[in-house]
């Protein structure tokens, strides 16, 4: 069925459609100059792909469409981080579909939420008050994809260990799971499609084709694939895979969503 939130320009469907195969060529032309004999002329291959395959990426082309409706997929205190109500791209890059994903992070006001410091380098999960707390669906519709083989992994909490996570943006390479660790996606029935990431290995409670509704818990909160400490990861997209969907605008019950720093409203929360 086709989206009613499908981007307007067709030369940004298109963008989307070839920002990460065409950053996949340029990688792997790469790799096949540097580890097999090749023609001389094949560099001129990643050198016509690097330059387009970069702009996309990081700038061209930003989707436009209407805001995707959904409710706030968590319950109590948390904070806004990489927000596109701040910035667009929110978190720097149009890839893997992220243009306007924003992270929610639990902030309990007791501050049980560790600190960044220099000391410990890096920390368990359950040392935070969000990792495990529950997921809901944040629309109605029918999941189309799981993963949830990911481990749960320590926290990047100092500054060497956030240099750590730059290192480990080769992630990357191993496509869309390494960077979103345990994840659902969730096709609405206009074609609108609804991602959650970073999700806790083992508490995923659906699986493809189920039918699930606004406000059913789904999984957990977690620390899997490329996240700093644990958080919720959410982003809209008119297809349901990230190497060829552009990412959509989301409105949250209450409105836009906070800008980063700023918690949910307290009438977000169910």
């Amino acid at each position: 069925m086709t989206s009613t939130h499908l981007v307007v320009s067709p030369w940004e469907r298109l963008a989307a459609r070839i920002r990460m195969p065409l950053t996949a060529v340029t990688i792997v032309s790469l790799a096949v100059d540097v580890f097999l004999p090749v023609p001389q002329w094949w560099p001129w291959i990643y050198i016509a792909t690097a330059i387009p395959a970069t702009a996309l990426y990081f700038r061209l082309a930003t989707p436009h469409a209407d805001p995707v409706d959904v409710m706030t997929p968590v319950q109590g205190r948390w904070q806004a981080v990489n927000s596109p109500t701040s910035r667009v791209p929110s978190h720097y890059v149009h890839a893997w579909a992220q243009t306007y994903a924003i992270d929610l992070v639990f902030e309990p006001a007791d501050g049980s939420r560790p600190e960044m410091s220099w000391w410990p380098l890096v920390r368990r999960p359950t040392t935070y008050p969000g990792f495990g707390q529950p997921i809901v669906a944040p629309i109605d519709g029918t999941v189309v994809r799981v993963r949830s083989f990911m481990r749960d992994h320590l926290s990047r909490s100092s500054p060497p260990a956030l240099l750590y996570l730059l290192v480990e943006s080769v992630r990357e390479f191993f496509g869309p799971i390494g960077i979103l660790g345990n994840h659902i996606v969730i096709r609405r029935d206009d074609g609108t499609h609804l991602l959650l990431a970073h999700l806790r290995q083992g508490s995923l409670l659906v699986k493809r084709g189920d039918r699930v509704a606004r406000g059913t818990k789904i999984a957990e909160c977690g620390n899997s694939g490329n996240s700093s400490e644990p958080h919720v990861h959410i982003q809209a997209m008119d297809r349901a895979s990230v190497w060829i969907a552009a990412g959509l605008p989301i409105r949250f019950d209450h409105g836009e969503p906070p800008e980063n720093g700023d918690l949910l409203p307290t009438d977000a929360m169910l």
